[in-house]
């Protein structure tokens, strides 16, 4: 056991010599070998037991302590004659660990997953595809460049043709244009840019600065803004303006964000430092547009805004919204001398903020139609049977959907029966349109299938309510192609171009016919209009009913196609001539 140790001991300081060697050639000794980090750090000639080690020392040292009958093996060692029979042979005195061949393996390398967001819609695309699964736009599309100009399937580079196509039409526009045709007014400003979520979590947050790049960029594009437009300086609205809306203690709670330099108010509702002031700026630009086109200095307006504003409530901020945008404007028009506001709402999500504060003011009538879904969709409010409270019945019109995928027919249709019928017989002075644009086809969040066409003619059977004075304030809207060729088609409109081609018979689906006899029959008792109409859809409704069930019959009666064509067709004719013919045959039974 002695001599054992002794020899044991020995190596240990040979592969001591060995690190202190490597360091002397500018190596460290766990560069090398990871396991000789501890004997690296007694290489000052000291044992762990405190005795000295001769740091020089020679391997004839070593053999002179060897018993006889291994000084062979090593000495074959030293001269590189060292067989494996030898390794095999004298395997007590060859520790695996002092040669680690680790570093002998070849290194595999890690395959990591390439991800990426898509521009458009924000959703995540694996692998090195350039094309987004989801929307189908292209990963490096020129969408913040040119708008819904730019081609979807190619890079940016491929932008330039558009451009200098869309500069000539341009030209030729602005020659038959004069300054007296700038009556439609837009409000923007770039510092609400700045408003972002500072983390990104999972993958961007819908409700990015991107939004307005891309609107703004198909304006430019278009030639409408700057150009047709007239331009609206911001400012940023005052706490006494806000107060009229929101609670003092929600409006300090948004000012102290801009003291910190990430917050949420929600999960989803982010704040950074420079958030409210872009939510006090687009409330003013909301304010001073209502009041600039009811004075009659313009003729109508777009407000380009962002924090998007028709779920914050009088108390809180939520749903991607600090200030209620919308309400600001209402109050705003009515100060300018406006005596009953009409809200529209058609974003996709119910605008339970805005319905708060106007549910018991008779002199603001809010209309929303949604994607509701029996209260399983967000933020869950809106559906049929609220219609405002303490004396102001009637001054809320919900107009919930009960799936999505929701088109245009059905919301022209919902227009025709609903909206414009009661907006008629309200007669406001002043309209605001809350428009987000997250029903359009193709929205991430919205799951529905409003097309531009759908929203320029929502708007042109707005137009000449009211005389024309229509404000339009950007709500939500989260895939870029859409929200910016929707709103440039709502744009247009408003520039008098009208909606452009017409959408043909309008011929709802079940469930949205179901949703607007629904609402009509609750509304019919605040709005005495609505009873004719009311009658003459319940009939279209049981015609409707009758017309399925006579299709579902004749699908029953009938074998399906598959049947009556390939490999299976013999065997149906066989098997319905035996049934014929066992119809035929006389009975068994005696009389």
């Amino acid at each position: 056991m002695g001599s054992e140790t002794i020899k044991t001991g020995r190596l240990a300081n040979g592969e001591a010599q060995k690190s202190v060697h490597k360091e002397r050639h500018g190596l460290s000794s766990n560069g090398m070998n990871g396991k000789h980090e501890n004997l690296g750090s007694n290489r000052a000639g000291t044992s762990s037991s405190g005795e000295d080690y001769d740091l020089t020392m020679n391997t004839g040292d070593v053999d002179g302590n060897l018993d006889g009958d291994i000084e062979p093996v090593f000495k074959k060692a030293r001269q590189g004659d060292l067989t494996f029979q030898d390794i095999h042979d004298n395997g007590d005195y060859f520790d695996e660990d002092d040669e680690d061949d680790s570093d002998w393996e070849p290194v595999q390398k890690h395959v990591e997953l390439i991800k990426w967001f898509c521009v458009n819609c924000t959703m995540v695309n694996l692998g090195d595809g350039v094309i987004c699964d989801l929307c189908g736009e292209h990963k490096d599309s020129g969408i913040l460049r040119l708008g819904c100009f730019a081609s979807p399937l190619s890079q940016d580079a491929g932008c330039s043709e558009v451009e200098s196509e869309m500069k000539g039409k341009n030209k030729e526009m602005h020659s038959q244009l004069s300054a007296s045709n700038s009556s439609t007014a837009i409000g923007f400003d770039e510092r609400m840019l700045l408003h972002s979520e500072v983390q990104m979590k999972s993958h961007p947050h819908p409700e990015r600065s991107d939004r307005l790049r891309a609107i703004a960029a198909s304006l430019a594009t278009a030639g409408l803004f700057p150009g047709r437009c007239y331009p609206i300086s911001a400012r940023e609205i005052t706490r006494e303006e806000l107060q009229m809306v929101h609670s003092l203690e929600h409006i300090q709670d948004v000012e102290l964000t801009s003291h910190i330099l990430s917050s949420y108010f929600t999960p989803d509702t982010y704040a950074n430092e420079h958030s409210a002031c872009a939510a006090r700026l687009a409330a003013g630009l909301c304010a001073d547009l209502a009041s600039t086109i009811f004075s009659g200095r313009v003729k109508n307006g777009f407000a380009m805004v962002r924090p998007p504003g028709h779920h914050a409530g009088v108390r809180e901020a939520m749903g991607f919204c600090l200030h209620n945008n919308a309400a600001v404007a209402a109050l705003a028009a009515q100060a300018a001398g406006a005596k009953k506001v009409l809200i529209v709402d058609w974003d996709v999500h119910h605008g339970n903020g805005t319905q708060e504060i106007f549910d018991q003011n008779k002199s603001v009538l809010y209309i929303s139609l949604h994607r509701h879904e029996g209260g399983k969709f967000y933020p869950g409010t809106g559906s049929a049977n609220e219609v405002g409270r303490n004396g102001a019945e009637g001054s809320c019109v919900n107009i919930p959907w009960s799936r999505g995928g929701v088109g245009d027919n059905d919301y022209i249709f919902a227009f025709q029966n609903l909206v414009l019928p009661i907006a008629t017989e309200f007669a406001p002075d002043f309209i605001i349109i809350s428009a987000g644009f997250d029903a359009a086809r193709g929205d991430p969040l919205g799951c529905c299938d409003v097309t531009p066409a759908g929203y320029s003619q929502m708007t042109d059977m707005l137009y000449t309510l009211s005389g024309g004075k229509l404000l339009v304030i950007l709500e939500g809207g989260y895939n870029l192609r859409s929200i910016s060729s929707s709103a440039t088609s709502v744009i247009k409109v408003l520039l008098g171009e009208g909606p452009g081609s017409e959408l043909g018979n309008i011929a709802p689906s079940r469930a949205g016919l179901q949703t607007v006899l629904e609402v009509m029959k609750i509304q019919m008792n605040f709005w005495p209009s609505l009873g004719s109409s009311y009658a003459k859809l319940q009939s279209q409704w049981g015609a409707y009913c009758n017309t399925r069930k006579q299709i579902k019959k004749r699908q029953r009666t009938e074998p399906p196609i598959w049947w009556k064509w390939g490999r299976k067709r013999m065997l149906y004719h066989i098997l319905r001539r035996l049934h014929v013919k066992s119809k035929g045959k006389p009975s068994h039974h005696s009389s």
